[in-house]
């Protein structure tokens, strides 16, 4: 989590409390460059100019002659690319490594879409995932015999398809062998690929064939190196939720180079259910088929600083596998490489939803999951099920909300209604007993036992709803339901701050450059509820009438434009809310309550509190 989230939660929870005595309860440096990358077009087999580097194999030694050692022959020539095309992917495969070389998602554009021409090939148009400039995917890697460090990412696979295009639709499916036969000719290591038509999730078979002379140590790893790519524009935001993670254990255990320059390495061993690496929206994961065939799993990754102000972070993330050597040994594993998008992961059954982060800010993630993963998605799915505009979607959304919070944020008004009637009372004993403190207290905790008025009674309210508003900030962080969905007007990206003009210098301590017009909006009802609850009456709280809706505006402009357009109709609603009350709610009437009706917490803190004052009345007499 970023400064900027972080001061954000801070700075919450700190209204949280404030609003009780005071109304009821209702981030990032400039975006760096990013290069458009362009590949080899799989339709025409033209080849447009690239700006990354070229995958390369690693460059052995002149006296070298056997850079694969003696078990593996120097496979020259140029590796043969197969080009797949589904309903959801463009898949790019290489003889070299016998791998996935380039991963498109075509429901899914690079943010820089609308400077392209409309009819943009797809290698331009659609994100592709796949660092293959700094790592290899399902790559083998192990010693052999004659003491070599051997990756499989650099040698040449025979493939079972010749070179060319092939288009899947619906349930199609593709079965692609990568076969690498050691040098005798007696072992071969088979790489199996099965491709579908209408699914983001691939099979893939290892088959390791009469390697006991080749593989030493009786393991090897299968290895995703490089992690996926970072394909937003604003890098330093998507860092924030990229990672790798390991479900080992029952639970999820994530491993995250969060500061520029840092390196991170966590070695597992014992039973893997899968392994995950990811950006913020997007994620590669292999699962076994059989978690208690793996023996473990080792993740390093590093992030990377740029002068610009941009960050990317790398991961690799290795299966460790048990050699069992024989005749033939064979390993199989599902891949999924696609959104993180919990109705995809869920439908695995293989605790994959876990990926999706709804927010764990203040140790509440048994709390505020369940929320966000039961009751918050769910609703969101179903409104868009039935409206098709997210930004429709957000506004019937926060009016469901704000009605479920109703009968919390009603306690809340009523708590403080009853403790403004009470206050002329309480002036008037703090001025009769000005000169003791004590007295002050427990003739206050009288009057409020008089009353029946609990003075925490709008505190635990206003606590209750905060791990509703972690999950609410969760979901619109990480909902990529709303990546490139515009709105309205100036709204075009409710995944990305609406930005309506640059200031053309950071703000300090809060690093902000870009005006939000939303983050405005919600600045401006934030003080208005502010206002009419009463704050400007007291001068103790008028100063927070300024500065807390000052504050949040500055922190809110580098939010979504989702999260920002939420919190501005919260607010819209709760100051309806509070006009109706004011205008059309009875008044309240202090009425003394039975000695009966008091007791429990209530009665305890005000016995407390009379034995504390007399306790000081006593010690300050033998002082004299």
């Amino acid at each position: 989590m970023d400064r900027q989230t972080t001061l954000a939660f801070l700075l919450i929870g700190l209204i949280l409390m404030v609003w009780l005595y005071i109304q009821t309860p209702p981030p990032q440096p400039p975006p760096q460059d990013q290069s458009k990358e362009q590949t080899v077009d799989s339709l025409n087999g033209t080849k447009a100019a690239e700006k990354e580097k070229p995958v390369t194999a690693q460059v052995p030694a002149e006296n070298d002659s056997m850079p694969f050692g003696k078990h593996f022959a120097n496979n020259s020539g140029t590796p043969g690319l197969i080009r797949i095309e589904t309903d959801l992917l463009y898949i790019e495969m290489s003889e070299k490594g016998g791998k996935f070389y380039k991963y498109f998602l075509k429901e899914f554009n690079n943010w820089y879409i609308d400077d392209l021409p409309e009819n943009a090939p797809y290698y331009q148009k659609n994100i592709q995932l796949l660092n293959t400039n700094r790592g290899s995917s399902f790559d083998l890697s192990f010693i052999t015999t004659d003491g070599r460090k051997i990756s499989t990412g650099d040698i040449r696979f025979a493939s079972s398809l010749a070179p060319g295009n092939y288009t899947l639709k619906g349930n199609d499916s593709l079965v692609l062998s990568y076969t690498l036969p050691t040098a005798d000719g007696k072992g071969s290591i088979i790489k199996n690929f099965v491709i579908y038509g209408n699914r983001y999730d691939s099979r893939f078979t290892l088959e390791l064939n009469n390697l006991d002379d080749v593989i030493s140590n009786r393991a090897y790893d299968i290895v995703w190196g490089g992690g996926i790519r970072f394909v937003e524009e604003n890098s330093v935001d998507e860092a924030t939720a990229a990672n790798a993670s390991v479900y080992y254990g029952d639970e999820q255990v994530i491993v995250d180079a969060a500061s520029p320059g840092e390196t991170v390495e966590q070695d597992f061993n014992g039973r893997v259910d899968w392994i995950t690496v990811r950006n913020k929206y997007f994620a590669a994961v292999m699962v076994p088929d059989n978690p208690k065939g793996v023996d473990g799993a080792y993740i390093s990754g590093k992030a990377g600083g740029y002068e610009q102000g941009g960050v990317r972070e790398f991961y690799s993330a290795h299966l460790k596998m048990p050699f069992k050597g024989g005749k033939a040994e064979t390993s199989s594993f599902m891949v999924y490489i696609g959104p993180v998008k919990y109705e995809i992961l869920d439908s695995y059954n293989r605790g994959l939803t876990t990926i999706v982060d709804f927010g764990s800010f203040f140790g509440l993630k048994m709390i505020v999951r369940p929320i966000a993963e039961y009751i918050l998605l769910p609703l969101f799915n179903f409104l868009y099920d039935l409206i098709k505009n997210y930004g429709l979607v957000i506004i019937i959304f926060s009016l469901i909300i704000k009605v479920l919070l109703n009968p919390l944020t009603k306690q809340t008004m009523d708590s403080m209604k009853k403790m403004q009637a009470l206050k002329p009372k309480i002036d008037e004993m703090k001025e009769k007993f000005k000169d003791d403190p004590q007295k002050q207290q427990s003739e206050t905790m009288k009057l409020y036992s008089t009353y029946g008025i609990n003075p925490l009674g709008g505190c635990l309210p206003l606590l209750l709803q905060m791990p509703i508003f972690i999950a609410l900030w969760g979901t619109f962080q990480t909902a990529v339901e709303l990546r490139q969905q515009p709105f309205v007007w100036w709204i075009t990206d409710l995944s990305r701050p609406d930005v309506i003009f640059d200031l053309g210098f950071k703000i300090p301590l809060f690093g902000v450059q870009e005006i939000s017009g939303l983050a405005i909006l919600m600045g401006i009802t934030t003080y208005l509820q502010q206002k009419m609850s009463g704050a400007a009456k007291d001068p103790s709280q008028a100063p927070l009438l300024y500065i807390m809706p000052v504050m949040l505006t500055i922190l809110f402009m580098s939010f979504p434009s989702g999260l920002n357009l939420y919190y501005f109709l919260f607010n819209l609603f709760s100051i309806g809310q509070q006009w109706y009350v004011t205008k059309y709610g009875k008044p309240v009437e202090l009425v003394p309550v039975p000695p009966k009706a008091k007791g429990g917490f209530f009665q305890k803190l005000m016995t407390a509190a009379e034995q504390k004052a007399k306790q000081q009345q006593a010690a300050a007499k033998k002082r004299k």
